[in-house]
């Protein structure tokens, strides 16, 4: 018999073994003892936050800086400027995601969380540069939210005990249907995506979110918490863009 140890993940975190989901790996989190889970669960968190608190480090230094203002203004100057860059970004998280998914090396793990931080603070400059501009307050309350949304989100993922990876098909098509629209409206004049494809994106980045709450649950091994949180991370920032989208729109329009 385990020990209860009165932790969260100890209470809700099941199966046990891997024989009470014969779909698990033996090498996956879900087939291993308790311990190994929670100890995985903690460690990936952990990255989690320290993830997101040097994010945010980043962001309030980069906009402080004149040139680092000038660069954000020349990445949304034009539509073929921002598509470019979001060309850049999407590669430089490819090879992040790759470097953490390095079973050979730590350090490269480790290297590609970072790199990935860094794509992230600077693809966020602009927005969050216009939001503090032109909305008050926009960015502390989209945050706020964005994280509020992360917990339930969790707390569904967790207290279920459900494997949500059914959802890939649908998030690859949603993804590839928005980077669609994304790329339609940079080249038609008359073609605008408003509040509602900001909502449309928030749902689709809360299902991500379940997603990959979910395969820390049941997929990664017990080695992979810098993946598990790079993933977890990528998510929570897509909604954390539209979300603030979403609120810039509706001050807008007081």
């Amino acid at each position: 018999m385990e020990p209860e140890s009165g932790l969260f993940f100890d209470k809700i975190d099941r199966p046990k073994t891997m024989y009470d989901n014969p779909y698990a790996s033996p090498y996956s989190v879900a087939a291993q003892p308790a311990d190994a889970r929670v100890e995985f669960y903690k460690k990936t968190y952990l990255h989690l936050a320290g993830s997101i608190v040097i994010f945010a480090l980043l962001e309030a230094v980069l906009l402080q800086i004149p040139a680092m203002q000038k660069l954000a203004m020349v990445m949304m100057g034009s539509p073929i400027t921002w598509l470019i860059t979001l060309g850049i970004y999407m590669f430089t998280s490819h090879i992040a995601q790759r470097w953490a998914m390095s079973t050979t090396s730590k350090g490269t793990q480790y290297a590609g969380l970072g790199l990935f931080i860094v794509a992230e603070a600077i693809i966020f400059t602009p927005l969050l540069l216009i939001a503090s501009v032109f909305a008050e307050g926009v960015i502390t309350q989209a945050a706020i939210i964005t994280l509020a949304m992360t917990a339930g989100i969790t707390f569904i993922a967790f207290t279920t005990k459900k494997d949500f990876s059914f959802l890939n098909g649908f998030l690859k098509i949603g993804f590839f249907v928005a980077l669609g629209l994304i790329i339609a409206a940079s080249f038609i004049g008359g073609l605008t995506l408003g509040l509602w494809f900001a909502v449309a994106m928030v749902v689709l980045a809360s299902v991500a979110i379940l997603r990959d709450t979910s395969n820390i649950i049941h997929h990664y091994s017990t080695t992979q918490y810098v993946a598990a949180s790079l993933g977890l991370f990528a998510s929570i920032a897509l909604l954390f863009w539209y979300v603030i989208q979403i609120l810039m729109s509706l001050s807008s329009n007081d």
